[in-house]
């Protein structure tokens, strides 16, 4: 490989770099993003059916102490410390979703900002093609939820090389005659934990150089070794397995190398791009001086791993106390006796006795603890259990849409923040297809004319009347019908609608 990286060679990539980035990826970045991963996921991992309590095991029980899970470490004459209950409530994962409803929950509106109206308008439906057949709105919900776990995400703008003849803005058929250009763009998501950006070494916003690094299985299967040994090994070993296949794709501002097992299997020339990386980084919260955002997992892991130390706790307690015990003294025979309404025993030891213990009682510093660690969850993440739809009798009067934005003005506020860096990137994205539309000849766009302006939907719902009356507004302060009109939800087509 190390003669064909000659090609990267103008920003500073060579085999030794190469292979060193793609070491401190492996041994830093990915086990760190595979327990973010974790704590938002907290996937099942089945335990076998020997396991005495449960056939599965949680994600987050990573973060609980030993004296929960169980440590044969912890071992009191030669008895092994047994598992106790395991209680997780992922509060982490509603309030990520939460989120990307309030900021993704409805469509998002691209409006060029080009002076020509006919040129504005076919700019528009071109950019509303590309993100539609690459995704829509499920394709920036799942970039917003990798962004809010991470703490950044990629967009990797795919475009094959094209030339065609120039088209009329004004023309009804334009569209049409940009479709076999604008059906070979997409817009491709990059898991952080896939993506490696070189950055150069002045200024961390730039890009020298980005890679993606994947290690897959194929359909082919690994053949079988014919030695004695292995074929022992065969009688109780698993027969037969999946060959992994590893590619790295590596792309500059001028082309992008494609390698599947160390064999080059594409050498694309990327002059479409114009000089620029076709690589988009989105930050979830902006980070000074960091390449990556700020992850709204990080910082819940804390107080989720507390949170789950003091449920499991509480069950223990609960199970150990929600029923009567009872120590017998001077009865013979009580242990295999039932203890059950009208049962009777005797005995002619006048010491005998019977006393009763156990019992669930009310622990308040328990509730407390467990309370607050939910309250700190709340400030921490910025996301109430009113923005999940639970509601409780402490926040107020909610008459009002003004009473419930002051309750929630917290997540509006993280909402409008983050519109920024999202919808940033979003535009960056849609300059890098007009460029490709630009070098294919057939949409001719200066660099003020790939500018884009977002319009975003308000998270809280509306009352009807309300909007109809703004929308009126809108009209008669010269908004055209059709965009007031795609704002409310309606086409120039539909029935009703002239």
């Amino acid at each position: 490989m190390a003669h064909r990286l000659s090609a990267f060679s103008n920003v500073g990539l060579d085999e030794a770099l190469l292979n060193l980035t793609l070491d401190e990826h492996r041994a830093t970045a990915i086990p760190r993003l595979d327990k973010l991963w974790t704590y938002f996921r907290n996937p099942l991992t089945p335990a076998g059916r020997a396991s005495p309590r449960g056939w599965y095991r949680q994600g987050q029980e990573i973060g609980l102490p030993p004296r929960v899970l169980g440590d044969p470490s912890l071992a009191l004459d030669d008895r092994a410390v047994l598992r106790r209950e395991v209680v997780i409530e992922n509060d982490i994962a509603w309030r990520i979703q939460a989120m990307v409803d309030f900021i993704f929950g409805k469509p998002v509106t691209i409006v060029s900002t080009a002076k020509d109206e006919p040129k504005r308008r076919l700019v528009e439906r071109a950019l509303d093609r590309v993100w539609e057949q690459s995704g829509g709105i499920s394709l920036l919900q799942d970039m917003a939820l990798l962004a809010h776990v991470f703490g950044h995400v990629d967009l990797a703008v795919r475009a094959k090389p094209h030339h065609a003849a120039p088209v009329d803005p004004s023309d009804e058929h334009a569209l049409d005659r940009l479709l076999p250009i604008l059906d070979d763009i997409r817009i491709d998501i990059i898991d952080p934990r896939r993506g490696i950006p070189i950055t150069s070494p002045h200024d961390y916003r730039d890009l020298a150089a980005y890679l993606i690094s994947v290690e897959h299985a194929t359909n082919t299967v690994e053949p079988a070794s014919t030695s004695p040994l292995s074929i022992i090994r065969r009688a109780w070993q698993a027969p037969a397995a999946r060959q992994r296949s590893a590619t790295l794709e590596i792309i500059s501002a001028q082309r992008r190398h494609l390698y599947q097992d160390d064999r080059l299997v594409i050498d694309e020339d990327l002059a479409w791009s114009q000089g620029r990386i076709p690589v988009v980084h989105i930050q979830n919260i902006a980070q000074p001086f960091h390449y990556s955002g700020l992850s709204d997992v990080e910082p819940l892991i804390p107080l989720q791993d507390e949170l789950n130390t003091r449920l499991s706790d509480r069950a223990c307690r609960v199970t150990m106390q929600s029923f009567k015990m009872y120590l017998a003294k001077g009865l013979e025979g009580f242990d295999t006796a039932p203890v059950a309404p009208g049962q009777l025993w005797t005995t002619d030891n006048p010491d005998a006795s019977i006393s009763e213990f156990g019992g669930d009682s009310s622990c308040p510093s328990e509730d407390a603890h467990i309370e607050g660690v939910r309250e700190a969850l709340d400030k921490v993440s910025g996301i109430p259990p009113l923005a999940g739809g639970v509601v409780r009798a402490k926040v107020g009067n909610l008459s009002s849409a003004n009473a419930l934005r002051i309750t929630l003005m917290g997540v509006l506020a993280k909402t409008q923040r983050k519109r920024v860096t999202y919808g940033r990137g979003m535009a960056q994205a849609c300059a890098l297809i007009l460029a490709a539309l630009d070098h294919a000849g057939a949409l001719a766009t200066t660099e003020e004319e790939r500018a884009v302006r977002l319009e975003w939907n308000d998270p809280l719902p509306e009352d009807i009347a309300r909007q109809v009356q703004a929308a009126q507004g809108k009209v008669d302060l010269g908004v055209p019908r059709e965009r007031v009109l795609a704002e409310l939800g309606y086409a120039p087509g539909d029935p009703g609608i002239a």
